[in-house]
């Protein structure tokens, strides 16, 4: 008996029940999709006007000290205005929300989106992903629910979640790990590819949508790893942990830093405070560690032997302490491109100082370890690591590294708040 019930617990779902998903899925997927590619390009051209246009009509050093701080400064004033008038304030503080967005009310998109523009133009550490979220799902809930009411309202979120994190990785593969990782602690109706079937769909939309468009690759185009040996074991594993230690430094600090922010409370304050520190931290680190970071990686991914150790890892540690900072002042954005950047940084500083480690796997382990401290994703910190270098030699090898590297992190705080405050664990 226990059997059969089982058995039915998991039955597959019929076709008929899958298939009137399909063309929602994929409408959700395409608008997701261009709605990311319309804000990165808005922003793309902002930036250029700020950082290339403005600075050469002022006959100032594009990235010069003096500039640095006052674009990253303004940037904070920018954004601090938006914040303050707009309806909706921009949504809630950014340090309390994740990859799984709240289904925000239509007023409070349109601020949501100037404020992450403004912010990825100005220069500050974080990246586009958890605000473009956010939208898209309070778009796509708030359509959906009146196109299509028969369909549950917490299809439209999960299908946007999905669609937009194809979109950022130009794969559903992305999407499938993180919804799949999701789903491990809920008990599942029916089958599990029942469950993530048109998540799927809309994931594949908008990455089919993005490739089609943008053409994204996040190949660094490091040098091939061989047939990898006892020593690049050693070296992953060291560098993945190091890596998680240090990415977990900053998420202890992530809860006063943004207590620190938060006793000057009012945006106007805030953020050009954060501003004017990130200012000073771009001077500090130079313009590689400025802007999301998806960019400079491959910049310095390009020339792995270009910049010596020292250098490495003052990028590493300025980077960290800009995410830091960004992420608890109240710019609007995400945390895992910068930690892509730091996590990179990190393994060429590894292979600076012991010629032994190879650059692919020092920036494949280094990204492993920081991702896992900072989002506590298991799977889109391998997936993420892997696709960095795209060998798959060095898949097996990740996937140890990240046993001792989880152990460190597992069960600890993440960056990431409740609303009193508190890490969430």
């Amino acid at each position: 008996m226990a059997q059969d019930t089982a058995q039915q617990a998991t039955a597959a779902a019929p076709a008929r029940a899958l298939l009137p998903l399909i063309l929602p899925a994929l409408v959700v997927g395409v608008g997701a999709s261009l709605l990311l590619l319309g804000v990165s390009a808005a922003a793309e051209a902002l930036q250029h006007v700020l950082w290339r246009n403005l600075p050469d009509a002022l006959g100032i050093g594009r990235y010069s000290v003096l500039w640095t701080i006052v674009m990253l400064t303004a940037t904070g004033v920018m954004v601090g205005l938006v914040i303050w008038k707009v309806p909706g304030h921009a949504g809630p503080d950014p340090a309390t929300t994740g990859l799984d967005a709240p289904v925000l009310p239509p007023a409070v998109l349109p601020g949501l989106l100037l404020a992450t523009a403004l912010m990825l133009a100005g220069g500050p550490s974080l990246g586009p992903e958890n605000p473009i979220i956010a939208v898209n799902v309070g778009f796509a809930f708030w359509l959906g629910r009146r196109l299509l009411p028969r369909l549950p309202g917490g299809l439209w979120a999960v299908l946007a979640e999905a669609a937009t994190i194809g979109a950022l990785f130009g794969t559903p593969v992305a999407a499938a790990l993180l919804i799949s990782e999701a789903l491990a602690g809920r008990r599942l109706k029916g089958a599990l590819w029942d469950n993530v079937f048109a998540p799927l769909v809309a994931a594949a939309a908008g990455a089919v949508t993005t490739t089609l468009v943008a053409h994204p690759t996040f190949d660094l185009h490091l040098p091939p790893v061989g047939h990898p040996g006892w020593g690049d074991l050693l070296a992953v594993l060291v560098v993945a942990s190091a890596a998680a230690l240090l990415g977990m430094c900053a998420v202890r600090a992530f809860p006063y830093v943004h207590a620190g922010f938060a006793r000057l409370r009012h945006p106007m304050l805030m953020l050009p405070v954060g501003g004017l520190v990130l200012g000073l931290l771009g001077a500090l680190g130079g313009h590689l560690t400025l802007f999301k970071g998806l960019d400079e990686v491959g910049e310095i991914a390009a020339d792995p032997d270009g910049w010596s150790a020292g250098e490495f890892a003052t990028m590493t540690v300025v980077k960290l302490a800009a995410l830091l900072v960004a992420a608890s002042c109240g710019f609007r954005g995400g945390r895992i491109f910068p930690a892509v950047f730091v996590g990179t940084a990190f393994g060429l500083c590894a292979h600076a100082l012991v010629p032994g480690v190879h650059p692919a796997l020092g920036v494949a382990a280094g990204v492993l370890g920081m991702l896992l401290a900072i989002t506590r994703q298991g799977w889109v910190s391998l997936f993420t690591a892997a696709v960095l270098v795209a060998s798959p030699a060095i898949i097996a090898l990740l996937c140890i590294a990240s046993l001792p590297a989880w152990l460190l992190v597992s069960g600890r705080p993440q960056m990431q708040l409740r609303a009193d405050g508190t890490p969430v664990r």
